[in-house]
């Protein structure tokens, strides 16, 4: 692979070219996530743990190969504060065309609120923009897992 950047001392061109064999191996043998239970397992050993909510994105390529698990906010035992604009960032950051949406319930239950609901349908609605798909929303307990788009909630 070339790093296409000629104009460069050979020392940074050896740098530019290793730093992407490093970028190219981390994409070819990042999970797919082709299911739920693929990604439910992923985000149980990441997530059920945890006294407060986190919510975590799972940035996919083109294949649905993971590119980056990101923890991207913070919350209490019973909410937290979810940011589309910042989302957005990551996302063309991250350069995915795809996603899954996860966060935790501490208290155990992991039906999802009206409020988990509403904010998928306000992630997805804004990431479309980007053309960036919202492939499911898991919630995740120590005991159990949630998929939104099993239960046709996207």
């Amino acid at each position: 692979m070339e790093s296409g950047y000629q104009d460069e001392n050979p020392e940074d061109q050896r740098c530019i070219q290793r730093a992407l064999e490093v970028l190219e191996q981390r994409m070819r043998n990042g999970p797919r996530f082709g299911n739920p239970r693929e990604a439910w397992d992923f985000l149980r050993i990441r997530l059920a743990h945890r006294s407060y909510e986190v919510f975590a994105v799972l940035w996919l390529d083109v294949d649905r190969r993971l590119i980056e698990f990101d923890e991207m906010f913070r919350g209490t035992v019973a909410q937290a504060a979810v940011y589309t604009r910042e989302l957005a960032r990551e996302a063309i950051r991250h350069n995915a065309s795809s996603c899954i949406l996860s966060h935790n319930h501490p208290t155990g239950s992991c039906d999802p609120s009206r409020d988990d609901v509403a904010l998928t349908h306000r992630v997805r609605d804004g990431l479309a923009l980007l053309d960036i798909r919202v492939l499911d929303h898991i919630i995740v307990s120590p005991t159990s897992a949630f998929s939104m788009a099993s239960h046709e909630l996207l």
